[in-house]
């Protein structure tokens, strides 16, 4: 069952670690990236295409990104979904990030490729966040201010899903 904003916020508040920005404490590449590729085969095999994955991340606190080709959905553009080293967390978007604000995202993304990816987040137990929520300031106890000289205010997108 998906958590709500409020309970959202209060995970990534918990998450949230100034002295683990990167990764958490005991993350296990390993497994992070072969649920992650296990997602990415999963996603394929339900769209019935081949994803463009990115596994080539570093210094960020995301894994990785998979994005469902705009051919492959019902929606008409692609799908893009940024998973997390944090939490199990997974962000998806329709187009890049950014590209639809949360009325548009609501209105354009079809609820068939909704379902669909929510099925396989779940089976793997991933935890959708909603990219417009993840635009809300960054409230937690870091300093990302210092770490993000280019964005001010730093968001909870920078926290978890973006480069370091």
């Amino acid at each position: 069952m998906p958590l709500d904003d409020r309970h959202i916020l209060a995970l990534l508040k918990d998450l949230d670690d100034p002295d683990h920005t990167e990764v958490p404490r005991n993350y296990d590449h390993a497994e992070a990236r072969a649920r992650f590729d296990k997602l990415a085969a999963r996603l394929e095999h339900q769209f019935h295409c081949i994803c463009s994955v990115d596994r080539g991340v570093q210094d960020a606190s995301h894994h990785g990104t998979i994005v469902i080709p705009a051919a492959a959905t019902a929606s008409g553009d692609r799908i893009t979904i940024t998973v997390s080293h944090f939490g199990n967390l997974v962000a998806m978007t329709l187009g890049n990030p950014g590209s639809y604000d949360e009325d548009e995202e609501l209105l354009l993304l079809e609820s068939t490729d909704r379902r669909r990816i929510d099925d396989e987040l779940e089976a793997l137990r991933y935890v959708a966040v909603s990219e417009h929520l993840l635009h809300k300031r960054y409230d937690g106890v870091g300093n990302l201010a210092a770490r993000h000289p280019r964005k001010h205010p730093p968001t909870w997108w920078d926290r978890f899903f973006d480069y370091l």
